[in-house]
């Protein structure tokens, strides 16, 4: 593994994007945007593989590549990026799930040149979450991606895209000033005004602030992921976005409130998190079963997936509630997992309106003679979704799993209540699963069903995509540590540093072998 070069890498990566979308206007004729969005996005995702591929040690769990320049030095907000393993596997998920939207984009007509500026701007705006190692920057970044989705789900959406679009901005605008909230009482709740994560990581802080700042937190990235009763936006913003906005969406909007309280709530405030872990856990298992019993009573084949998708992030709650090494573990490989999964599936859903003009479950019906490509490629990522054995949901939902019932931070009938509502979850979610399957491609196909012959099955185009999102599922589910090896160093140290700050009494012996080196050391037991 070379050394890393001065150059600043993750800069590129975040600009890229952001400027060349400014390119787009420049253009001569409209019908070159998708050609050089695509250029842009391709080239970093490419400048991605390079940079983790040849610059990144996957054995240091500590923040790699630092940047930091002095932007407005009198507030102290600096330009500062740096990646570890809770950003690297997002950074990707991002890049990839992007540029394959610009691709599922192919064939739009209307405002092509806004439509691709907008994508480019909310794709250079994700990886600056991801990588902001400030938090004002990080709450510009969020800022930013905020107003390309508005816009783009006003503009290019369904017959209630205005109505959908307005509480996608309420909802989120709203809760992301509490991020802001949170990192003020944290830049002035200690000695030395900061607000690099870093820093603020090492402060001490007072309880009651951290209690402050984490409730602040968790509003904001509970809106995004979402949380029970915070969800409200997205089955809307699902049902009148086009597919390549649903993709991205989906695909890695989510997983920004997921990464949020893993870096911040997780990361710094961890002696609240001992308060606060119980009602994650707890607020999971009910995103779990509310999310399939209302999947369940959906007739709109993207308000299915949507409630589908605030199912599966329950997932994410109960892994970082629990307190282990494992759960951290399953709690992201269940972000990249759903990430992959969601996006293709809202991607054959976007195909299958575009023949049929409606996602309506009661109309559709026998596509599987009409479109035999596609039914195998909804039915692969369907199985995906519903945790089949061989395929990346399986493993993230047992990870999970596993890692809260070995944690001894939580008494057995607490345990035993969680897992058992997520196994009614999990139980449910093969119900709605393959009924969506047997209503849109089983039985005799609605006589009022209207297909555009002359698009027929899926196009190569298409192809590529699906399986692009696929064979990751696909690689993961049947060698895990293909994901798992990109942060494991980093939940080593993040779930350390949770257990110091559980009571003594509580901590028995480290989950693992864990390096002085490597992490603080953990608290004398008993």
């Amino acid at each position: 593994m070379s050394s890393p070069l001065e150059f600043p890498w993750l800069s590129a990566l975040v600009l890229l994007p952001l400027l060349g979308a400014f390119g787009i206007p420049l253009l001569p004729q409209s019908r070159w945007a998708r050609w050089y969005a695509l250029a842009v996005g391709a080239l970093d995702l490419g400048l991605m593989a390079y940079i983790f591929g040849w610059h990144y040690d996957l054995r240091d769990f500590s923040l790699q590549l630092a940047e930091r320049y002095a932007w407005v030095p009198q507030i102290g907000f600096h330009w500062s990026l740096a990646v570890d393993g809770l950003s690297f596997p997002l950074v990707l998920l991002s890049g990839l799930i992007t540029t394959l939207a610009i691709v599922a984009a192919w064939n739009l007509t209307h405002k092509p040149r806004l439509f691709f500026f907008l994508l480019l701007l909310m794709y250079g705006a994700q990886v600056g979450v991801f990588l902001a190692q400030d938090l004002l920057l990080f709450f510009l970044m969020w800022e930013i991606e905020l107003v390309p989705v508005y816009l783009l789900i006003a503009i290019w959406g369904g017959p209630q895209r205005q109505y959908a679009a307005t509480k996608f901005i309420l909802y989120t605008a709203a809760a992301s000033i509490f991020i802001l909230v949170g990192s003020l009482a944290m830049a002035f709740g200690s000695e030395g005004f900061s607000l690099e994560m870093a820093e603020l990581g090492a402060k001490s802080y007072p309880l009651a602030l951290q209690i402050l700042a984490y409730a602040a937190f968790l509003i904001a990235f509970g809106v995004k992921l979402p949380v029970f009763p915070l969800h409200t936006w997205l089955p809307d913003a699902h049902s009148e976005a086009s597919a390549p906005i649903s993709m991205i969406l989906a695909g890695v909007l989510l997983k920004m409130g997921g990464y949020g309280l893993i870096r911040l709530n997780v990361g710094i405030l961890s002696e609240a998190h001992v308060y606060f872990a119980p009602v994650l856990a707890v607020l999971g298992a009910v995103n779990i079963v509310y999310g399939a019993l209302a999947a369940l009573g959906q007739n709109y084949l993207k308000r299915r997936l949507a409630y589908s998708s605030i199912a599966h992030m329950g997932f994410v709650l109960i892994g970082i509630a629990a307190f282990t090494e494992l759960g951290l573990n399953g709690a992201l490989l269940q972000m990249i997992s759903h990430g992959l999964i969601a996006a293709v599936l809202f991607f054959l859903t976007g195909i299958t309106y575009e023949r049929t003009h409606t996602l309506a479950l009661d109309k559709l019906g026998g596509l599987a003679k009409q479109m035999p490509k596609a039914f195998a490629l909804f039915t692969a990522g369907s199985l995906a979704s519903l945790a089949l054995p061989g395929m990346s949901g399986f493993v993230g939902e047992l990870t999970v799993f596993l890692g809260l019932i070995t944690s001894d931070a939580y008494a057995p009938t607490f345990k035993a209540g969680i897992a058992l509502l997520g196994a009614v979850g999990i139980i449910l979610t093969p119900i709605y699963l393959l009924s969506m399957l047997r209503q849109v491609f089983y039985g005799a196909q609605d006589p009022g069903l209207v297909l555009e012959d002359y698009l027929g099955d899926l196009r190569p185009r298409e192809m590529a995509v699906a399986l692009c999102l696929l064979l990751p599922i696909l690689g993961i589910g049947l060698y895990p540590r293909l994901a798992t090896q990109t942060y494991d160093v980093t939940t080593v140290a993040v779930a350390a540093q949770l257990r110091s700050a559980l009571p003594t009494e509580i901590v028995q012996r480290p989950l693992l072998p864990v390096q002085p080196a490597q992490v603080a050391a953990l608290p004398p037991t008993d």
